[in-house]
């Protein structure tokens, strides 16, 4: 009778010993996954963090962009000032007026607090000239939608630019300027959002 449960026996314990082989080798497997997935995510961030840095101006382009900025906002909002039929859009425009000339001046002091320092150059790109003679060429309702559409985009490049180099710039007095202007510049993408929801609103 022995002789007989002696292979039953011998056979439950292979079987267990199978069972714990294959428990061992899903664990290993598991945690093989786990630490791709680690090595992965550390690798992807690291991709993440290069591309940003090859995205991110040098402090010259930086400067330059932001001059460019300040001085396309200006002239957008003072053709509001003679073209908009909005009075709400009319004071946003003021507001833009002050503003920007604000964040010009803290640009052009930070620029020349670098090492060395760095004069920005405000001139407009052809683009931005052509868009300032399109808007010029609207009126009333038509130049309302046309200068929010604008101001919205411009914005988000503005707020893209400011997070951007706050975060990788090479010049220490820009990136601090970027991190102080870049909340502003959410206030006016957040308020001109409102003005065009208003517009659409009152059209419908």
């Amino acid at each position: 009778m022995r002789a007989a449960l002696l292979p039953v026996a011998l056979l439950a314990l292979v079987g267990c010993h199978q069972r714990v082989a294959e428990n061992t080798d899903d664990t290993s497997n598991a945690t093989a996954a786990v630490l791709a997935s680690i090595g992965n995510s550390a690798v992807n961030a690291a991709d993440s963090m290069k591309d940003a840095l090859a995205r991110t101006p040098n402090g010259q382009d930086f400067a330059d962009t932001a001059a460019r900025s300040d001085a396309f906002e200006i002239a957008a909002a003072k053709l509001a000032g003679a073209n908009a039929a909005s009075a709400r859009l009319k004071a946003f425009a003021r507001e833009m007026i002050a503003a920007h000339t604000r964040s010009a001046a803290t640009i052009k002091a930070a620029a020349a607090r670098a090492t060395p320092a760095i004069s920005p150059d405000p001139k407009l790109t052809n683009e931005q000239m052509e868009k300032l003679a399109e808007l010029g060429r609207r009126r009333g309702a038509d130049f309302d939608r046309d200068y929010l559409t604008g101001q919205i985009d411009a914005h988000e490049r503005a707020l893209s630019l400011m997070k951007d180099y706050a975060r990788h710039g090479d010049v220490a007095p820009l990136k601090a300027a970027a991190a102080a202007i870049a909340p502003v510049v959410r206030r006016h993408l957040q308020h001109a959002k409102a003005l065009d929801a208003a517009r659409r609103a009152a059209i419908r």
